[in-house]
């Protein structure tokens, strides 16, 4: 576990979710703009990092505490002034706190104390203010021509000790520090594999290491302790290496990468051929590897390799298929021309390899590599600017590559790959929980939408199939959900994406057999893959009961990182094998992510489980490991738990006021018709109430996906009405302590 000191600094938007509720769409563009314009800008100014985006808010972490102080400082004294033609309504306003303490650092995420008393610190500011901890005082008092208010010692939830607070005074002293913005230097996208993998919310997102499959061999599971070079398939396979930018722009490379996306989409069409995956031949992109050694290490006979230059409306390309065996060059060629003439290039490029490696193409291939995805070039340029960002793992490249999508879509909006790509990210969001860029509802909506829009466009565009197949499984249309997966196959065979999002929606409907077929044709399509692609692996071997093997997968796909879904399948593995404290170790890390994960609440997140069994089963494993079965620990006396009629008396037309613990004080209205509405210090919610039995279900479009939260009603013994605690109400993602209002 790695250690460091830091100063944190964490900020939020005041009153965000009653900006959110006047105008979402002007919200959104609002913060996006001050973020990528003067926050980002700053924090990076002052050699800072973010570390995470959170919904209206931000952690970043800075090597000194001077650095954080000034930036903080710049960013509200220019905020004020970015605010000052912007009606006081509609103002983005800022709170931040900074603090310094010892973090534990796992991949680039942080954690532990010093970051929560960051947080706490930013809570206690006023709205456009700076609180700071003391050490934060001792290290600036003398350094930086500021004043700050000594606020006392202030004793905040969740922290053993008083904070001693000090406000920084934001007057002519601290505007004198304030520098001109310097935009934030370009640097090149690290490559990921997009999220259509994904088939549950945020809480399951995976992110880790890589790894190798061999289909070729006898045991239906591999040893995945030492890789090895996979076989040559039995038909002419050829990998598409990533096209270098020789246009000296580093910011044309989205045109470098989408050329080569579109070439490995357009072979992975033809069934006569078969074609690695786009995350293997990234791994490649800044290649010092032989051609040979990376045709053995992809298990390919052929590659294509390849430059682009664009200068203006001209565009220079060179191509060459070389036979990975010998070295030798079966085909080459250079295209001077117009960038108007790029699809006719592509079109020449596949045509040359169709005809070297003497593949037969079916009419309807031929159709489809020849289709013409659009007839207006800008708004292709937009839509490949939108898929360099959609591979990115980042709220705020998900927001701009929607904003792309959108652009190519009003300028053609007969684009089929736009709505699909558009739909793809719509289920990044869902699924990562980048809601400051779209809320869970309407993301789901939208990627409804604009999949079933591109199916209609282009009934042959895999992409738009496997968005609809997570979604139908999010909703427990299993059958439907495998009948899309199918139909992206269908379209496109080579496509390691279509056959793991087969393999998802496979595992959810409890057919882990042919799940695991699934995946052995990803990790031969794909055999430098992401690690979630293992991480998927380790949880259908889990829920199929097959232990070792599970944790072997796991294991091989780790990494450094530890993603929900790692933890969540660490801690049920090793509880099922016997290894008590392993898996303990990994709830505390849950717990200390998210200190409101219960039973309940995975219970509610797993829903769309056709088989309860399967169900059962991974919450068991989770029990075994230590996992409490509701939010923060909470244990309910039985003799004091109410029944239905109570419940009744207790909810209908009646108003609650008290705490939810971990967020602060709420109110909630609940009408005789079950509609009810709750409000927070920062969010407002409306949803509808209902009973089964003896337990009151919650359920909002804002919430788990729409989906229902259920949980008893307990008296508190010693609960009284002044302190607002008298009944305590625990569901599968909170804690409230209230009582009924007179």
């Amino acid at each position: 576990m790695e250690r460091r000191l830091s100063a944190i600094l964490a900020a939020d938007v005041v009153g965000y979710s009653r900006l959110m509720g006047e105008d979402e769409t002007g919200t959104l563009a609002a913060l996006r703009a001050h973020r990528e314009e003067l926050i980002h800008a700053k924090i990076a100014q002052h050699g800072g990092r973010i570390v995470k985006l959170m919904g209206d808010g931000l952690l970043a972490e800075f090597p000194s505490a001077i650095e954080a102080v000034v930036s903080a400082v710049e960013i509200q004294i220019l905020m004020a002034e970015r605010n000052t033609d912007v009606p006081e309504q509609r103002r983005i306003v800022f709170r931040i706190g900074i603090n310094i303490g010892d973090v534990i650092i796992e991949d680039d995420d942080i954690y532990g104390d010093g970051v929560n008393v960051a947080a706490r610190l930013e809570g206690l500011a006023d709205p456009g203010g700076i609180c700071v901890a003391r050490n934060v005082r001792n290290q600036i008092r003398d350094k930086l021509d500021l004043h700050l208010e000594d606020q006392g010692e202030i004793a905040v939830k969740n922290i053993a000790r008083p904070i001693r607070v000090f406000s920084v005074i934001l007057d002519e002293s601290a505007s004198r520090l304030v520098t001109a913005v310097q935009a934030v230097p370009a640097k090149r996208a690290r490559s990921r594999w997009h999220a259509l993998v994904t088939g549950t919310v945020v809480s399951i997102v995976a992110a880790a290491g890589l790894g190798w499959w061999q289909p070729w061999a006898p045991q239906p599971i591999p040893d995945l302790t030492e890789p090895a070079a996979p076989a040559l398939p039995d038909k002419p396979s050829i990998a598409v290496l990533p096209f270098d930018n020789l246009s000296g722009d580093p910011e044309q490379e989205y045109f470098a990468d989408g050329l080569t996306d579109d070439l490995i989409t357009d072979l992975s069409k033809i069934s006569g051929l078969f074609v690695i995956a786009r995350d293997s031949v990234f791994r490649y992109d800044d290649r010092t590897a032989e051609l040979h050694q990376i045709a053995r290490e992809l298990g390919v006979r052929y590659l294509l390799e390849g430059s682009v230059r664009r200068a203006g409306e001209t565009v220079r390309i060179n191509a060459q298929l070389i036979d990975g065996g010998t070295g030798n060059h079966l085909w080459a060629e250079r295209y001077d021309r117009q960038f108007a003439d790029i699809f006719t290039i592509q079109d020449e490029v596949i045509e040359s390899i169709v005809e070297a490696l003497a593949v037969q193409l079916t009419e309807t291939e031929r159709i489809e590599v020849a289709r013409l995805p659009t007839d207006n070039l800008e708004a292709y340029d937009y839509y490949l600017r939108g898929e360099k960002l959609a591979y990115r793992a980042d709220p705020a490249s998900a927001a701009n590559a929607l904003s792309l999508y959108q652009r190519a879509i009003s300028l053609d909006t007969e684009f089929a790959n736009a709505y699909a790509g558009y739909a793809r990210v719509a289920v990044d969001v869902l699924t990562y929980g980048y809601f400051d860029s779209l809320p869970s509802a309407v993301a789901r909506k939208r990627a409804y939408e604009a999949a079933s829009r591109a199916v209609s466009l282009n009934p042959r565009l895999a992409r738009s199939y496997s968005v609809l197949a997570l979604l139908q499984m999010l909703e427990s249309e299993h059958e439907s959900a495998v009948a899309s997966a199918q139909k992206a196959l269908e379209a496109n065979p080579n496509s390691a994406e279509a056959h793991l999002n087969l393999a998802v929606v496979l595992v959810f409907a409890g057919r882990q057999n042919e799940a695991l077929e699934a995946m052995e044709t990803v990790l031969r399509l794909n055999p430098k893959p992401p690690g979630y692609v293992y991480e998927y692996l380790a949880l259908t071997l889990y829920v199929d009961q097959r232990y070792p093997e599970a944790l072997a997968a796991l294991e091989r796909g780790q990494g450094a990182s530890t993603s929900d879904l790692s933890l969540e399948l660490q801690a049920g593995i090793n509880a099922r094998l016997g290894r008590i404290k392993v898996a303990r170790d990994a709830i505390q890390d849950i717990l200390t992510r998210w200190p409101e994960t219960s039973v309940a609440g995975y219970r509610t997140l797993f829903a769309h489980h056709a088989l309860e069994e399967d169900l059962e089963a991974r919450l068991d494993g989770l029990r075994l490991a230590g996992l409490p079965e509701w939010p923060y620990g909470f244990e309910g006396d039985p003799a004091l738990r109410l029944d239905g009629a109570s419940i009744d008396a207790l909810t209908k037309g009646r108003t609650w006021i008290g705490e939810r613990v971990g967020i602060g004080p709420f109110t909630q209205f609940t009408q005789a018709d079950g509609g009810f509405i709750e409000r927070g210090p920062d969010y407002q919610m409306i949803g509808t109430a209902s009973r089964q039995d003896d337990l009151l279900c919650l359920r909002s479009p804002a919430m788990l996906m729409g989906r229902q939260a259920c949980g008893p009603i307990f008296r508190n013994a010693s609960g009284t009405a002044e302190n607002q605690d008298e009944y305590t109400y625990p569901n599968a993602y909170r804690l409230k302590r209230f009582s009924v209002k007179p």
